[in-house]
């Protein structure tokens, strides 16, 4: 028998998905948006009456677009909130360092709303500020729910979207690069991408595989249906 140590669950019990790295969210968003977007862009246009060939161009094209729009966007929404975070912190320190004695009962109040009580809360928050670093981890944490160790890296959510959106927006052109090249399978390559990324998203997430493929299949279908009705209000007979 596995001797089992109850001070560590964490070793035998249950483990925690990293969810500050950013690159979960970037990738299946990414997937996802490349998807969703270039099936309904070659929809709209094939609807239009565009030959194959322009089909093809116009999705590379939006799959080019696309993935360097979702990078860029990425990588300037992560900085922007770690550089935002970083500026909490310089106003903590500074707070920590012109009001130690206020900043001590402030915590001991937040250490009372969490359910101790106010001997305990006291005491809890004076041997917190003996350590200034763990002083202003805590302060971050219980005023603002932050934390002073999880930046998540711009680069990562960056480079994880521009490769997902690549990866989801390729597929509806798959039919079309190897000769294929009607709306029906394109539609049916789609669909699958749509069933494996709603699916996959639930699987990370811990919810059910088949419930969120189909879930991203019809959240898809209504996006494809509009730009296809779109595409024939602009139809015209030919596209040169």
């Amino acid at each position: 028998m596995i001797a089992i140590d109850p001070s560590s669950p964490h070793k035998y019990d249950h483990v925690h998905a990293n969810v500050n790295s950013g690159w979960l969210r970037a990738a299946v968003f990414g997937a996802m948006d490349g998807l969703v977007s270039n099936i309904g862009l070659i929809t709209g246009i094939a609807a239009a009456g565009a030959n194959p060939a322009i089909i093809l161009a116009t999705g590379v094209s939006g799959l080019c677009a696309g993935a360097l729009s979702m990078a860029l966007g990425e990588y300037t929404s992560v900085k922007s909130a770690n550089e935002q975070l970083d500026s909490e912190i310089a106003v903590e320190t500074a707070a920590l360092a012109r009001n130690p004695r206020g900043e001590q009962l402030e915590l001991a109040r937040e250490f009372t709303n969490l359910g101790m009580t106010p001997a305990t809360a006291a005491q809890a928050a004076y041997e917190v500020h003996q350590n200034p670093s763990a002083a202003l981890k805590i302060h971050l944490s219980t005023e603002m729910g932050l934390s002073v160790d999880k930046h998540p890296s711009p680069w990562t959510a960056a480079l994880s979207s521009i490769a997902a959106f690549s990866t989801g927006a390729i597929i509806p052109l798959i039919p079309y690069i190897i000769g294929l090249k009607t709306l029906f399978w394109a539609l049916g390559f789609g669909a699958a991408g749509l069933l494996l990324t709603g699916g996959v998203a639930a699987y990370f997430t811990r919810k059910n595989f088949i419930r969120g493929a189909l879930r991203q299949l019809v959240l898809g279908g209504i996006a494809v249906g509009a730009t296809y009705f779109i595409g024939n209000l602009f139809g015209i007979s030919e596209m040169g």
